[in-house]
């Protein structure tokens, strides 16, 4: 006879439990993993299935050096794009200091690039595997393509170059196929980040907390990619080849594809994102972070030079600077208030010491 007021205490707590906090936060970290992250690593996969394919072609002479460098640059930039959300198996064994290697403070990307040519003449994709993350990259394949010490349409360095460059290729393509599909397997991050608890994350608070963590650590490097090369840490002294992608002049390409990345987290697919789960009386929060990101993309936007080239003079250093306090106030709010908000503890970042 009891059974009848059981059940309605059951149904009673199904009810409270659908409306609470912890339940949207599962929604918005399901929504975020299937209609923005998985869909960004979908594009790094073929961005360098294009890269191996592009290398294999320009080697045969089936494609010129201008397509070699812009089939790189698709690349770079759906790399740039994951940097936001690099959570799981990206963000474990040392996977993304294989994809690229920076800061490049001793031009060690050159040195060793020019050494393992050297050694190695034929490498290929399995032996560059065991060598040095420094030459597994993007890094090195701009290197090759863009180093103005190398003529790639010059036959001889073509033969000598062609073998690493190839090996590059499939070395990311195996690479980000690989994590793809631990992606995609059971108990992968799609179904972590979609079904709660599980191996990663006990409740969808964690997950919420990590999808935090990483935007955060992303606007900082944002931050550390600028801050470098404009000689922030060297007293003013500008250090243009300490810039990321500077052989390319891409650098500030590479940010704006980054700072997209970490907005479309912000706000979601369908306003699914973290943004989302500001109640209304958080709403003043929201518009700033949006305001943020506004000024931001403005003052990226206005940036109608390569960094090296705007660092060369004072008023094209005061832009990059402007655009710099923009990113820091974009990051603080993230770090701060916008963590303050959510019950986030984010602790220490990847790059504190650096």
């Amino acid at each position: 006879m009891f059974r009848p007021k059981l059940l309605f205490t059951s149904l009673a707590a199904l009810a409270l439990g659908a409306c609470a906090p912890q339940d949207q936060q599962a929604q918005t970290a399901a929504a975020l993993a299937k209609d923005v992250i998985l869909p960004t690593y979908s594009r790094w996969v073929d961005a360098d299935r294009q890269l191996a394919a592009s290398a294999l072609a320009f080697c045969a002479g089936k494609a010129d050096l201008d397509k070699a460098r812009a089939d790189f640059l698709a690349a770079q930039k759906a790399w740039a794009e994951l940097q936001p959300l690099m959570v799981g198996p990206l963000a474990e064994g040392n996977r993304a200091w294989q994809v690229q290697f920076w800061p490049d403070k001793k031009n060690l990307v050159g040195r060793q690039v020019e050494q393992l040519v050297k050694a190695q003449p034929q490498v290929d994709a399995a032996s560059l595997a065991k060598a040095s993350v420094v030459v597994q990259g993007l890094s090195a394949y701009e290197y090759i393509l863009f180093d103005s010490n190398l003529d790639m349409a010059d036959s001889a360095q073509k033969a000598r170059y062609c073998p690493l460059l190839q090996a590059i290729g499939e070395r990311q393509k195996g690479l980000a196929e690989e994590i793809l599909a631990r992606w995609n397997s059971k108990d992968g991050m799609l179904d972590q980040l979609s079904n709660f608890p599980n191996q990663r994350y006990a409740d969808s608070h964690e997950a919420i907390s990590e999808l935090l963590r990483v935007q955060v650590t992303a606007l900082d490097t944002l931050k550390k990619k600028l801050g470098t090369p404009l000689g922030r840490q060297t007293k003013g002294l500008p250090q243009p080849m300490q810039a990321e992608s500077w052989r390319s002049d891409t650098s500030l390409d590479n940010v704006a594809a980054a700072l997209a990345s970490a907005e479309s987290l912000w706000l979601g697919a369908d306003k699914h994102g973290i943004r989302s789960l500001l109640g209304d009386d958080q709403k003043a929060l929201a518009e700033k972070i949006d305001a943020g990101y506004l000024e931001a993309r403005g003052k990226l936007d206005a940036l109608k030079q390569p960094l090296g080239v705007l660092l060369a003079s004072e008023e094209g250093s005061k832009q990059v600077n402007d655009f710099y306090d923009s990113l820091d106030r974009v990051q603080r709010l993230h770090s701060g208030e916008l963590a303050k908000a959510l019950g986030v503890q984010l602790g220490f970042n990847a790059n504190d010491g650096d």
